[in-house]
This record gives C-alpha cells, structure tokens and sequence, in this order.
C-alpha cells in the first residue's frame, strides 16, 4: 500500500482509562475481528493481563478503513511499564490520548504526554466513559486544553464500552494524523536529508520481542527505510548478531503473513534467532548483503528492575 494511505498510531493514558475497550471498539467497527470471535480487551492475550485487567506487553494490530491501513499499538497505561510505552512511541507518529471522564487527568497522563511531546507526535484528545453518571466533561474537557493547548472542538467525547463517537476517532486519525515519514523515528534525519535519502539501504525498528518455543525470536518492528521479505538474510546492527527472517507478515491481531514488509509498516519478523539478546530492543534491523551504515537512534539499554518492600512484623512497630 502507498505510504500516503498509511497511519501508525498509538493510545496513551492512565491505568484504567479504557485504553484497550477502545481498541476493542476499532477492531469491531473497521471488521478487523467479527463479532462472534470478539472478547473484552482482545489485544491484552497474556493470562496475567486478563487476569488483573491491566496491559503488560504492547500488541500491535492492523487494521483497514475507508482505504486507509491503520497499524495501531495498544500501550500499557500502569507506571511500571513506562518504558513499554516510550518503545512504542518511537514507531508512530500520532497517539490518542484518553482520559477517563470520571478521574479527569491523573500522573500516568501527564507522564505519557510528556513522552508524546518530546517524540513531536500528533495529539488526539479524547474523553472516555462519557455513559457513566458521575462523568464531568466539562471539567475534564478544561482540564485538557490547559494541558495541550488545544481547541474544544477537537476533544471527542467517547464510550468506548457502547461504542459512541469511536467512528469519529477513526475519521480523526485519517485526517490529521500524519503519514508515515523517517524523520519521526530517525531524529538525526532532517527534511533535506529525508528527501535524499534512498531506498539503498534496508532499517527497521524493533519496538518488541518475544520468544516462541515453536518458532524462536519474534521481532515487532516498524520499517524506516526500504523492505524486508521473506527468507531474507538479515543483521542487528547494535547486537552484531545476523539471522534469517523466517516469515514476515502484519498482526490482524493474529499473525498473518506476506511476502515482504514494506517501508513505513508495522509487523512482525519470525526469525531463526535463539534469544532476545540477540535482537534488542530498540536495536536495527537491515539487510545482511546490504547493511545500512547508520542504525537509528536506539533505545537505552535497559536493565531488569526488582522490587521489594519492608514491613514490621506487628503494627504497633510502624
């Protein structure tokens, strides 16, 4: 498809403010996923997300309407897993941010706004939960154009739980959110240089890995420049470590294979690779007959966090 046609975007938002109902909501109206397979929150797929109602892991799915292909990634909103969400700011260029009518703007928002603003991504105001007796728009409403600056009439109203104005979303996207460009995710690139920059050189941006016992390292991945097929022999540029992709293809939110992913896409790359230390976070994918000189600006090297808490045994020594 035509990059023209093409709007990666995310949703941002505090714990609980109805991120993943709302991209339940997307996938039934753009008939990404038919009613009869349909369940809530069907992005969030590991036991422990369902379990305590909450998104860990960050899932991407595609999706077509009104001949636009939107490639939407479902973000965690708890505060622990911030870092989940500044991988997958880097591989979009517009976010929906939600926030819930009832608690208005909470720390995680800002936090995530904060982190919207420094990738320059577009903002799309939307107020969630607008059913609930106890929702106050107004002030909510207020509340967001001190934060962003923005007009009131582009703030959408929204339930995502019936679906009312979630169509709106939809048609917003389309007309505002930009198309895919590299400047977005290569912050070294400016215009001049986007314009001279050939289709020479194969990159692409792993947002998000995952080991398969079946099939080995799964690599989520945003293409910057050129296109990656099928069985091609491919290197990470930060790891040193070379590979071949399997299989490529986009999630619908099922894995769905193609022949090739193309520049400004979102999917997936199987690859024949034994760990994730292998394809790091943030790391660069290109061609192994033809590497790109210059890996895109990476992630940090982020390191496992532990946490622990001290109690007294007994009250009375608080």
């Amino acid at each position: 498809m035509n990059s023209a046609n093409i709007r990666n975007f995310c949703i941002i938002a505090h714990i609980d403010h109805g991120k993943s109902t709302l991209a339940d909501r997307m996938m039934e109206i753009t008939g990404t996923v038919e009613k009869r397979q349909m369940k809530s929150q069907l992005l969030d797929s590991m036991e422990l997300e369902r379990e305590k109602g909450i998104t860990i892991k960050l899932t991407p799915v595609q999706m077509k309407y009104k001949g636009y292909e939107l490639n939407l990634i479902d973000t965690p909103g708890h505060v622990d897993f911030s870092y989940e969400v500044s991988r997958s700011l880097q591989a979009v260029e517009s976010a929906i941010l939600v926030v819930d009518a009832t608690q208005g703007i909470q720390a995680q928002t800002l936090a995530n706004v904060y982190l919207a603003i420094e990738q320059n991504l577009t903002i799309i105001p939307v107020i969630n939960k607008v059913d609930l007796p106890a929702a106050d728009v107004e002030r909510v409403s207020s509340e967001i154009i001190n934060l962003l600056g923005c007009d009131p009439s582009e703030i959408i109203p929204v339930s995502a739980k019936t679906g009312l104005n979630v169509e709106k979303v939809l048609d917003r996207i389309i007309e505002f959110a930009p198309a895919p460009n590299k400047s977005s995710v290569d912050t070294s690139l400016t215009d001049h240089t986007v314009v001279s920059a050939a289709n020479s050189e194969t990159r692409a941006l792993i947002f998000d890995s995952y080991f398969d016992d079946y099939r080995g390292v799964v690599l989520y991945v945003r293409i910057v420049d050129g296109s990656i097929n099928k069985n091609a022999a491919i290197q990470m540029l930060a790891a040193q470590t070379s590979g071949i992709a399997l299989e490529v293809g986009i999630l619908k939110p099922e894995m769905s294979p193609k022949d090739s992913l193309n520049e400004g896409e979102v999917g997936y790359i199987v690859t024949n690779l034994k760990t994730t230390r292998e394809a790091k976070v943030g790391d660069t994918v290109t061609l192994k007959k033809a590497p790109a000189k210059n890996p895109l600006p990476g992630y940090k090297n982020v390191l496992p966090f532990v946490y622990a808490g001290f109690f007294p045994v007994s009250n009375d020594q608080y």
